[in-house]
C-alpha cells in the first residue's frame, strides 16, 4: 500500500479517535472504508489500545479529578473531565430504567445523568445545580448506550454556563442547560463583600 495514504489513514483515525474515543473499530473500519483488520493494525501500529482499554484508562483518570459532588454520585460511568471545561460520561439504559407500558426510559435518567456530570465538571469543594433548562428530543429504550458530553460555555463570578448534550448511536436524544453555582466562590465573593 501507498505509505501516504496510510499516513493519511492513520491521521484520520487519530482525529476520529479524539473526537469519539468510544467509536468502535466498526465503526472506524465504515468511517475509513477499510476493513476492522486493517483498523487493529493500525491501532497496534499508532498504539492505541482497543475501545474497552481505552475507556476503562479514561474513566480512571477523570475519577480522580471530581471535587464538586462524590464520585458515587455520578449517574453514569464518568470517562473523561477537564475542570471547568469538559466532561464526559456514558449510561447504559437497562430494562428496570424504562417505564412499563411504554418501554422508553424514563427521563429522570437523563436529567441526572446531565444534572451531575455539569457538577463533576466544576472545580469547586461544593456546587450546586441553580438553574436547569432541559429537552427530550428523542425517546430512548432499553439496551441503549447514552454518551453525555457537559461543555462549560461561559464562567461569570460564582456562575457556570454549561451545555449538557446526550446522544445515543451519535443522535441528540436530550440536551441542557445548567447554571452550576460555586459554593466555595460565592463565599470568597462575600467575604470580599464584607471586607
Amino acid at each position: 500500500m501507498n505509505s501516504s495514504k496510510k499516513l493519511i489513514r492513520h491521521k484520520s483515525l487519530k482525529k476520529l479517535l479524539k473526537d469519539n474515543p468510544f467509536c468502535t473499530d466498526e465503526q472506524l473500519a465504515q468511517l475509513l472504508n477499510v476493513s476492522v483488520q486493517t483498523i487493529r493494525l493500525d491501532r497496534v501500529t499508532l498504539g492505541i489500545p482497543e475501545l474497552r482499554a481505552r475507556t476503562r484508562t479514561m474513566a480512571e483518570d477523570a475519577q480522580t479529578k471530581v471535587r464538586a459532588i462524590d464520585k458515587k454520585d455520578i449517574v453514569g460511568e464518568l470517562l473523561d473531565l477537564e475542570l471547568n471545561k469538559l466532561g464526559i460520561s456514558t449510561l447504559k439504559i437497562s430494562n428496570d430504567m424504562v417505564l412499563e407500558k411504554t418501554g422508553i426510559a424514563r427521563g429522570y435518567y437523563m436529567f441526572a445523568m446531565a444534572n451531575t456530570l455539569a457538577l463533576a465538571v466544576v472545580d469547586a469543594e461544593k456546587a450546586l445545580t441553580a438553574v436547569g433548562n432541559v429537552k427530550y428530543k428523542v425517546p430512548v429504550s432499553a439496551g441503549a448506550t447514552l454518551v453525555a458530553k457537559a461543555v462549560v460555555t461561559h464562567k461569570r463570578m460564582d456562575k457556570y454556563y454549561i451545555f449538557v448534550s446526550i446522544k445515543s448511536n451519535n443522535e441528540e436524544v436530550f440536551r441542557a442547560k445548567f447554571i452550576i453555582v460555586s459554593m466555595d466562590q460565592r463565599a470568597k465573593h462575600e467575604r470580599e463583600q464584607e471586607a
